[in-house]
């Protein structure tokens, strides 16, 4: 038998599948999907079975065996493999990082396996391993046992695995993946303890307490975990551990699924009567169920017009046809809220994964799927790897969101990705959003997408009432301050009510950067061509791209002068404003400088959501899937921060967060406002906000992009180029352009070579050239023959090229 494996080194010469003679002890249960430990070269690597086959093109004498089974169940699945195939091409990456970018991080690490004799099928297991599980039904190493046992007997446990009368467990050896719980339970029967209890000494009082607990309440036989004895019994675990010790006890350790979601009750939520717009949304999608048919949805549906719950009825009907669904949301609006929905509908069914979990969780959540334990999967951009195998329906909310593009390799898009699962399965793939992506919306508008609209609130709910406030007037009414004199009224206004209120800043940091009043000079970092923020709790100035510190210079390092000030807004400054203007208002900060420690984004969003503070001031993490009942202002303090960024998306974003960051306002009874404090007022992107129009503001883009030859008209690939040396980085920029021209057809436009926007980044100079197609049958050839020319020199120095074939990031 022979295995072809892909190994762990990502370089090109090895992109490939190798071929490995498998060990007779392996054959019964090696599978494709399964991880292998192989001899390459000197070294041991990890490497991925792909297939197996009879025969090899190579000398079989001179095939290597494998060294080691990794996975006795493989943690990917053959539609897995077949997609990690078709990824590969797709996005121009090696085939060891896409196959790595569907698993958990915690199972990049090493594995330590335990097999465990099934209860049910004790009478099953060959006679020549029952010698093993005598004194347990657990042999806790896998690998200890090998050691010792015959070829006949591993070849034995091979077929008992395979059968399930043998169970395995993997145990991750990072410090993470393990996690264990103690429990005792009676060392003695009923009569014994009795005869203990009326023995003990007068002063044991505490010991007695705790028998005489376990002789009411716990049957022979019945495990409880120490901690809950102890709280039982108010005692403290070195009182148990005594009992331990005189034998009236057994104490053992095991291990626990870790549920971040474990100290929460959910109570169970029942399918809310739909209204005649979300009926109508609903239909076509129930169709495709039904029929077991694949098609894209694009649904687009005002903020508050009640998308999640088409979702989840949509999902109640796959759920009951057997089959199993994925949704995913973006990062940051992975909010205790959109978990809360899916948990208390369906319940223990649902995993999520997202980055706020440790590794250990996230193989948990991850486990329970490849088990077959859930069959819903909440997550961010990754999830859309979770590897069920009976697919009903995939569903991305916010589809618009650029957090769905990974920004390193493989540079996959998770939509790209749906569609893709959603044809081998066959089931319908929805895309949903207030505001889809202009790409989505003109395929929709083209018929390759069907478009199911939902233009009215729940219960009617009116729009909220959007105000554009001229900055340019504040100004030259001797306004400097960073809040509008309209927008202090309506916060006034609201806390009078004891209504809430949300701000919203796209900027962290106390000030954007430190400037010198005299002779102009910024404080940049030394690294990168940037300049720093300053950073109020810190008292420093720092880069936000390499993390690079100072201390805030006392005079003008350039000058001497002392007029050095800091200019622009951050959040730490908005909120230190804010308790000057408003001292008995409680306020919310919420940035990545608050939410670093894990669950503090839901501690704050708790707290603001039981009417502990009444403003919630942040970055973009504020503007989605927010809904609380009293908020009836949202105050936008500087709309134009993305709108002069240089990236042809920058009118798109400036109007979806705006869009997305109103639907906050008065999303239930009371009534809700808006107000946008602009210097440009008059730009297309901010007045379609005031109107809530979105068809408006994408038949004006549609103008702009096909003027500018951009996407949905043309597609697009950016080649970056980076080095510590600006001459070698230019020449080979300059030679992959002139290539590019030379072998790619005349319609297709090459342009470059041209400086990065951030031209250094952490003492590397940045260049760039990006390819404008609209059909082109060599392009993956010749990109790929780029990498391969290259790919020694990458190995050897520090030049790194990436090939990026649907950049979201412009800079």
């Amino acid at each position: 038998m022979i295995a072809k494996v892909i190994v762990d080194v990502a370089v090109n010469q090895t992109d490939r599948a190798f071929d490995y003679i498998v060990p007779v002890e392996f054959q019964e249960a090696i599978m494709p999907g399964a991880r292998v430990t192989v001899s390459f070269g000197p070294r041991k690597v990890q490497g991925f079975v792909v297939s197996l086959d009879s025969t090899s093109d190579y000398d079989a004498t001179k095939l290597k065996p494998l060294y080691d089974l990794i996975d006795l169940k493989p943690p990917l699945t053959k539609e897995l493999l077949n997609l990690a195939n078709w990824l590969k091409d797709e996005t121009l990456s090696f085939h060891i990082s896409v196959l790595k970018s569907m698993l958990p991080a915690a199972m990049r690490a090493k594995y330590h396996k335990t097999l465990t004799l099934s209860e049910a099928r004790k009478s099953e297991l060959p006679p020549g391993l029952q010698s093993y599980f005598i004194k347990s039904n657990v042999i806790e190493s896998w690998e200890d046992w090998r050691k010792s046992a015959s070829e006949h007997e591993k070849k034995l446990m091979m077929s008992a695995v395979k059968e399930d009368v043998v169970l395995v467990t993997n145990r991750v050896k990072t410090n993470e993946t393990k996690k264990t719980q103690s429990v005792i339970k009676l060392a003695v029967n009923k009569e014994e303890l009795q005869t203990a209890i009326d023995h003990l000494s007068a002063n044991a009082s505490k010991q007695r307490q705790v028998l005489e607990y376990l002789y009411e309440f716990i049957s022979e036989g019945e495990w409880l975990p120490v901690s809950e004895l102890a709280t039982k019994t108010n005692v403290t675990r070195q009182t148990i551990l005594q009992l331990v010790k005189k034998q009236f006890l057994i104490k053992k350790d095991i291990i626990i699924s870790r549920d971040p979601y474990a100290d929460r009750d959910f109570a169970r939520s029942n399918p809310l009567p739909l209204t005649s717009e979300q009926e109508t949304a609903l239909m076509p999608i129930s169709e495709m169920i039904k029929t077991g048919k694949h098609a894209t949805f694009l649904l687009r549906g005002v903020t508050g017009s009640g998308k999640t719950e088409v979702y989840l009825q949509a999902i109640d009907r796959v759920l009951k046809q057997g089959k199993e669904a994925i949704v995913l949301v973006p990062e940051i609006s992975l909010t205790p809220q959109m978990v809360t929905r899916f948990k208390e509908r369906f319940g223990s069914r649902v995993a999520v994964l997202h980055s706020a979990l440790s590794k250990g969780e996230k193989y948990d959540e991850w486990l329970k799927i490849r088990e077959g334990k859930v069959d819903v999967a909440v997550g961010a951009r990754s999830a859309i790897f979770a590897p069920f195998e009976n697919l009903g329906i995939i569903i991305i909310d916010e589809e618009h969101e650029t957090s769905y593009k990974q920004e390193e390799t493989p540079r996959y898009h998770a939509r790209q990705v749906a569609i893709k699962r959603g044809e081998l399965y066959q089931c319908p793939v929805i895309l949903g959003s207030a505001t889809p992506s202009l790409e989505s919306y003109a395929r929709a508008r083209k018929g390759v997408y069907q478009l199911i609209s939902m233009e009215h609130r729940v219960n009617n709910v009116q729009m909220p009432e959007v105000t554009l406030i001229d900055m340019r007037e504040e100004l030259r009414n001797g306004n400097r301050s960073m809040f509008s004199n309209q927008l202090l009224e309506g916060i006034q206004t609201r806390l009078s009510r004891k209504e809430q209120i949300v701000l919203f800043l796209n900027r962290r940091g106390y000030a954007t950067f430190v400037m010198c009043r005299d002779c102009g000079y910024v404080a940049q970092c030394p690294h990168c061509d940037i300049s720093l923020t300053y950073h109020r709790t810190s008292q420093s100035i720092q880069c936000h791209y390499c993390g690079h510190s100072e201390t805030i210079p006392g005079v003008c390092p350039e000058c001497a002068s002392d007029s050095i000030r800091f200019f622009g807004t951050g959040t730490q400054k908005v909120e230190e404003e804010l308790m000057k203007l408003f001292p008995d208002c409680r306020v919310v900060r919420m940035d990545v400088d608050t939410t670093r420690r894990k669950g503090a984004h839901e501690k704050l969003l708790t707290t603001f959501g039981e009417g502990k503070a009444d403003i919630l001031l942040g970055t973009q993490m504020i503007a989605k899937g927010l809904d609380f009942p009293n908020i009836t202002l949202v105050g936008v303090l500087a709309a134009d921060s993305m709108l002069h960024l240089p990236d042809f998306r920058s009118a798109e974003r400036t109007f979806q967060l705006l869009t997305q960051v109103s639907g906050r306002a008065g999303r239930h009874e009371k009534k809700g406002e808006v107000m946008v404090q602009t210097y440009t007022p008059d730009h297309y992107s901010i007045l379609d906000v005031k109107q809530h129009d979105y068809l408006s503001f994408f038949e004006k883009e549609m103008v702009v992009r096909k003027q500018g030859g951009y996407p949905p008209y043309y597609y697009l690939v950016l080649i970056h180029v980076s080095e510590e040396r600006l001459d070698k980085v230019i020449a080979i920029t300059e030679k992959i352009t002139s290539f590019l021209k030379r072998e790619l057809s005349e319609n297709t436009s090459v342009y470059g070579p041209v400086a990065s926007a951030i031209p250094r980044i952490k003492d590397r100079y940045r260049y760039q050239c990006m390819v404008k197609y609209k059909v082109e049958p060599k392009l993956t050839h010749v990109l790929q023959e780029i990498m391969k020319t290259y790919q020694g020199e990458m190995a050897r120095t520090s030049l790194t090229i990436t090939i990026d074939t649907n950049p979201y990031m412009m800079l």
